[in-house]
């Protein structure tokens, strides 16, 4: 009796100690969620539980923290010693959920001495790791030749265990001479693909056709499978079999037992015989495969699996009823699952704000999340809310959607960052619950402009710099952070000395580096002026100005140019000049400035240094030419001066003068010296070419003449030989103004024979030779001796004066002198 006393004793204490336990548990349960992608390796870090949980690792030593998991299988590792979780296993979101999104497991954390209990929800991220996959990699089909365009043939949709943008997306079929792809989207999601004839088929041509059916997820990277279609080509088949009903709708709960017949398909065939007879069956994916059964014969339709309306809410199945002649039709049955309260709610952030402004007027919209529930009716139905500490608030804007929205003033220096806590349940017995935290930072904005570190910019640059050559860099600063203080400096338009400054330097809008876009000359540009200014990368953006001043500093570029005296120049300074007599100036110009421009002027002399015994001398910085001396009867009549002009840049730069100096009284001095020469150089070339020419034309003259005389010998010394020969006398009459002795019809007139003849002699002396020849021969006191003789004569004078011009000219081209021509020629 006392142990049987003892035993209940002991049976209230434990009973007292799990009630005791419960409550404890109760007061400090807490949640955690996270979400990984499947497929990871053993040992991937899943989240530091004790961090998330607020627990010491202290805490969970001393506690014997451990996991507990309702199913069999544990995919996660707890590391009591880090805090951490780990994958222990890999997990495969397809064998773990199916098509179920989002795909989850819940663990509890459970900790003694007291007794905490958490619980641990870890959502798999589905990963594009399976291909599209046919039922069957090889589809046979038998179609009748007589079968007319438009026919449509059923296909079996491929299989993609993974979901979202990772399952199919679109079907091809290849190749497409006879028949095209049409996939139709059913208001359940599901696809119904169908392909139809689009070119009669001929038996006869064609005993067959191969076709390739490929299916494509929409994943990265792309993943396809492909299907072979065998067609066999059959002979007529006049009637296709016709569903009695080509749609049915069906409700079945989710908890149904295998073996429920859900519906019957029925078809009829007008053939008879082998043609009419009817069978079904059924093209389905894996899930439908597993979850229904078609009977091939009497078309009865009973669940063989289990049924999930978080996995599926409804399926569609294609009953196929085919006679044996290639005829088909098909029979949709869509099906569709009444839900029992399963599943906990969720929420999806759709748009999340992690910086708001401070500045944002109350109503600025922070997040927007949708929360869904896969249950139906009350047990989809879902509240919501946030924590009572943050400046936020909830507005309901669509169905299933839920804006958070500020609610007061922000202050980023008084709080600059918040922790909020979304909390959903639904309205199902129990109701079930989630939540989630969002962290919201609150933003600075941009109300400082950038400020230059000086006001204004001053630099000389030395002109004939490259271009490209970098002159300063102007910088400033912005109180504000981040992309408010994020700088960027440009080049305002202005207008310099009728150009952009655009085209004179650059800014280079990151470092504000100004750079020269051109070579500068001091001659043409001294100094300009333009602004820079510094925007940062605010909105809208702030903006300051600088000045900068740009000075060119001059370099000795430009040598001297003499103005005066203009080549070529001659002086002439009578030899009794005085000592600082002015000869001449130099006159001289540098379009540098400053001390490159200081001039000097030297006389440069052939054995370079100083000629002790220079007749002259040029003033340092006037280029006044003076005489040194007195002139005296040692000097040459000939004086050329080179006059040096030297400016005084680094280095210098210099221009050279030639001056020709004559020493003499007068003109006629100068002409008789050798400087004459010097000072016709200039003209020889033209004088030579006339002088020439004239030799030409008095050679030719005087070849003529010549030629005349010889020609006028030998024909009177003819004519005396005929006078002679002849026994009659002979008394020679010559017409008045006419000299031919044979009394032939002569044409030459007396004064122009006279005139050829005696050019040398005067007017008068001709008249009076040419009257005495005329009253010699009117009269018959002269004989014909007499007559040649004049004659002869007068040629004999022409001959003379032809030489003396002929020698006047020989004797001018030897001396290279016109005075010595004339003279001769006088």
């Amino acid at each position: 009796m006392e142990r049987l006393w003892m035993r209940a004793v002991r049976g209230r204490w434990r009973t007292l100690f799990v009630v005791l336990c419960l409550c404890e548990l109760r007061s400090v349960s807490g949640q955690a969620r996270y979400s990984i992608p499947e497929e990871q390796a053993e040992g991937s870090f899943v989240g530091n539980i004790a961090r998330d949980l607020g627990l010491d690792v202290a805490r969970l030593v001393a506690g014997k923290a451990r996991i507990i998991s309702k199913g069999g299988r544990q995919y996660v590792d707890f590391k009591r010693d880090k805090g951490t979780l780990v994958i222990q296993e890999r997990i495969d979101r397809e064998e773990l959920c199916g098509k179920t999104t989002p795909c989850s497991f819940t663990f509890d954390i459970i900790l003694e001495n007291p007794i905490q209990l958490y619980r641990v929800t870890v959502e798999v991220v589905d990963m594009n790791d399976n291909s599209p996959s046919f039922p069957q990699s090889e589809i046979h089909l038998e179609i009748a030749e007589s079968v007319a365009s438009g026919a449509r043939f059923s296909l079996e949709n491929a299989d993609d265990p993974d979901v979202g943008i990772n399952d199919i997306q679109k079907y091809v079929l290849k190749p497409s001479d006879h028949f095209k792809l049409e996939v139709q989207n059913q208001p359940d999601g599901a696809r119904f693909m169908e392909m139809v004839l689009e070119k009669p088929l001929d038996r006869e041509q064609e005993e067959s056709l191969t076709l390739m059916l490929i299916a494509s997820d929409g994943g990265e990277p792309h993943r396809s499978g492909t299907a072979r279609i065998q067609i066999t080509v059959l002979d007529a088949n006049d009637n296709a079999p016709v569903c009695t009903q080509p749609v049915y709708k069906v409700d079945v709960r989710e908890n149904s037992p295998a073996g429920t017949l859900i519906a019957t398909v029925s078809a009829s065939d007008a053939d008879a015989g082998l043609n009419g007879d009817v069978t079904y069956s059924t093209r389905s994916t894996k899930d439908t495969e597993q979850v229904f059964d078609v009977n091939v014969k009497t078309g009865e339709i009973k669940v063989s699996g289990k049924l999930d309306f978080e996995k599926s809410k409804s399926y569609q199945l294609n009953v196929q009823a085919r006679d044996h002649g290639g005829y088909t039709d098909t029979c949709k049955v869509f099906i569709n699952i009444i839900d029992e309260n399963d599943n906990v709610p969720t929420i999806k952030l759709m748009s999340f704000s992690q910086s708001i402004p401070e500045d944002s007027p109350p109503g600025a919209t922070v997040a927007v999340f949708n929360v869904n529930d896969d249950d139906a009716d009350g047990n989809g139905v879902v509240k919501c809310a946030i924590n009572a500490d943050v400046p936020f608030k909830i507005e309901s804007s669509l169905a299933g959607y839920y804006t958070i929205v500020t609610e007061n003033l922000l202050d980023r220096e008084s709080v600059p960052e918040y922790n909020v806590t979304i909390t959903v349940s639904d309205q199902g017995s129990p109701p079930l619950s989630s939540s989630q935290n969002v962290n919201v930072q609150i933003s600075d904005v941009n109300d400082n402009p950038p400020e230059f570190h000086q006001s204004e910019y001053r630099k000389t640059v030395a002109e004939n710099n490259p271009p490209g050559f970098s002159v300063l860099t102007v910088s400033a600063g912005d109180a504000d952070w981040g992309r408010n203080a994020r700088v960027s400096y440009f080049l305002e338009e202005k207008e310099v000395h009728g150009a952009a400054v655009s085209s004179f330097v650059s800014v280079h809008p990151e470092s504000g580096v100004v750079r020269a876009l051109r070579s500068f000359d001091y001659e043409q540009i001294k100094s300009f002026d333009f602004n820079v200014s510094a925007r940062d990368s605010g909105s809208p953006s702030l903006s300051s100005a600088a000045a900068v001043r740009i000075l060119i500093r001059d370099q000795n570029d430009n040598a001297p140019q003499v103005l005066y005296p203009v080549q070529p120049h001659a002086e002439m300074v009578p030899r009794s000049a005085d000592a600082g007599y002015l000869v001449t100036k130099v006159v001289a110009v540098d379009v540098d400035s400053g001390q490159n421009a200081w001039l000097s002027y030297k006389v440069q002399h052939k054995f370079g240094g100083a000629d002790r015994g220079a007749l002259f001398e040029v003033g340092l910085h006037n280029g006044e030419m003076r005489t040194v001396r007195q002139v005296t009867d040692k000097d040459a009549v000939k004086q050329r001066l080179t006059v040096v002009v030297e400016d005084n840049g680094q280095p210098s730069r210099s221009a050279t003068v030639a001056v020709n100096v004559a020493l003499a009284d007068g003109f006629s001095e100068v002409l008789r010296s050798e400087f004459a020469d010097d000072f016709s150089e200039d003209y020889d070339d033209r004088l030579t070419f006339y002088l020439v020419s004239a030799l030409a034309a008095v050679s030719f003259l005087f070849v003529a003449c010549l030629l005349l005389i010889v020609s006028l010998k030998v024909y009177r010394w003819r004519r005396s030989r005929v006078l002679y020969r002849s026994d009659l006398p002979v008394i020679p009459y010559y017409p008045p103004r006419y000299c031919d002795t044979l009394g032939t019809a002569g044409t030459l007139p007396h004064v122009y024979n006279y005139e050829a003849c005696a050019a040398a002699k005067s007017h008068v002396t001709n008249t009076q030779a040419v009257s005495q020849s005329l009253v010699s021969v009117d009269g018959a006191d002269a004989d014909v001796p007499h007559g040649g003789e004049q004659t002869s004569g007068n040629c004999s004078r022409m001959s003379t004066l032809v030489s003396q011009l002929f020698l006047c000219f020989m004797t001018f081209t030897a001396s290279r002198g016109c005075m010595t021509c004339f003279a001769l020629c006088c």
